[in-house]
């Protein structure tokens, strides 16, 4: 039964993309986080259901919103994304190797693009940006709960793999869990509702445990440096340094003991996957050294692994990945795209800097600082976790720099639209909540920031 009620609601739900394509955004959101096609057995798994809905709501915006909302909001992030498209773009065109599989991967980075592109244009009110938030955190911790859950019913049994797509990899499954914490927490403190705070903290609880039982080291390091920096970000260091402390004692006692012996070879460089992944970001290394411009092409990284390794392979030998987003794309795209890369990481923690200083003077836009931490703190996952896994062309991690472009824009568009001097005079507590209202009414028409507020 999942295949048809699957496929009856994105149905149900395509009319409704056409005339307000933010509702076409969330639709495709919760395809691409929660995946529900790939939680069917039967014909829905082999839809392009994602791809109809962008289509559709992509048309919907050029028929009824071209010229009153601006396809995306332009700032260093969103300018930045296009400028990394075209480095990939031109380094894949002179690459060595072109097949349906690069291919492949080559126009699905372009759609990750366009997505971002059109997230960034389409968030342009406090509500649209909670409503986008609270989409991905809840697709996400879906999986982040059903995993805890059945984790700890099952004694600790391994999660081999994701739901699917590019979270089908067990390492790429975990790290969209780590960012998803933040999400979870931060959502959850600026809700205002007790019930709500609770409901995220368990969350959070079950989600630390499927990120733990996927056996991903890069992920758990990863998870351990969010959480210092959400402790340190807190304002409250020693209690939550004295929490995440006592979480730290139990941790060996409570983890299933295949989880202790995995994350015991974090440091072993003899241990067989460790030693793999050293040898990968020499031949990395390599590859940058003799293509320093261009890069070896998109997706083009392990077909020429043989021929760069460090160490000598047979013709039979395996051949790896990168192990790291920074490599990879330094050794696929070139250093002009790596650069960027770096730029578009560096921007995001400028940004929260930006906008928590808004939250600060204005205490009627304390929400916005709130986002600020929750931004700040998902990007030290992926920039943590990027380091060990092979995921340089993440769209989830597109897909935030894109809401981190809207974060600044609906926060420098609500500073400029309420005076300071009634801000001031109001409660701050009544102003921090960002209260829902009816779905269709919020996904409806609304005005959008002003171009001075697109600036980065």
């Amino acid at each position: 039964m999942r295949d048809p009620i699957v496929l009856a609601i994105v149905m149900v739900w395509l009319p409704l993309c056409f005339g307000r394509p933010f509702a076409g955004l969330l639709l495709f959101s919760w395809l691409a986080y929660m995946r529900p096609q790939d939680l069917c057995w039967g014909f829905v798994r082999d839809l392009r259901l994602s791809l109809v809905v962008a289509v559709v709501m992509i048309a919907g915006w050029y028929a009824n919103e071209r010229g009153r909302r601006a396809f995306t909001q332009w700032d260093f992030r969103t300018r930045g994304m296009v400028l990394l498209g075209l480095l990939v773009t031109v380094s894949y065109a002179f690459a060595f190797k072109h097949d349906e599989y690069t291919n492949k991967y080559y126009f699905e980075f372009l759609k990750i693009l366009v997505i971002a592109l059109f997230t960034a244009g389409q968030v342009d009110s406090p509500q649209r940006f909670k409503i986008m938030a609270w989409t991905v955190a809840l697709s996400l911790g879906f999986f982040g709960v059903k995993g805890g859950l059945f984790g700890v019913l099952a004694g600790g049994r391994p999660i081999l793999r994701g739901p699917g797509g590019m979270l089908e990899d067990n390492n790429d499954f975990a790290l969209a869990l780590v960012m998803n914490v933040p999400l979870l927490w931060y959502l959850g403190i600026g809700d205002g509702r007790q019930w709500v705070r609770r409901a995220t903290q368990v969350g959070v609880g079950l989600t630390v445990i499927t990120v733990v039982l996927t056996h991903s080291r890069g992920a758990f390091l990863a998870l351990s440096l969010t959480a210092l920096w959400i402790a340190w970000r807190s304002g409250h260091l020693p209690r939550a340094l004295g929490g995440l402390l006592v979480l730290a004692l139990l941790f060996p006692v409570v983890a299933p003991q295949g989880v202790l012996d995995r994350l015991a070879t974090i440091g072993d460089t003899k241990e067989s996957s460790a030693n793999a992944r050293l040898t990968a970001w020499a031949t990395a290394l390599q590859m940058i050294e003799d293509n320093p411009v261009l890069g070896v092409g998109l997706r083009n990284f392990q077909s020429s692994y043989r021929r760069y390794s460090v160490v000598p392979l047979g013709e039979e030998a395996t051949t790896y990945v990168a192990h790291n987003s920074y490599l990879q794309i330094w050794a696929e795209g070139g250093t002009l795209a790596f650069v960027a890369y770096l730029l578009l990481i560096g921007s995001v923690f400028a940004m929260c800097r930006r906008v928590f200083r808004i939250g600060v003077v204005r205490p009627d836009l304390a929400w916005a600082g709130n986002y600020a931490r929750m931004m700040e703190a998902t990007s030290v996952g992926f920039a943590v976790g990027a380091f060990f896994l092979n995921r340089g062309h993440f769209d989830l991690w597109y897909h935030w720099l894109a809401l981190a472009t809207a974060l600044l824009g609906v926060t420098r568009a609500s500073f400029r639209s309420a005076p300071a001097a009634s801000a001031a005079a109001a409660p701050a507590a009544a102003a921090v909540e960002v209260r829902w209202r009816p779905l269709l009414a919020t996904v409806g028409p609304s005005v959008g920031a002003p171009r001075w507020a697109r600036r980065s």
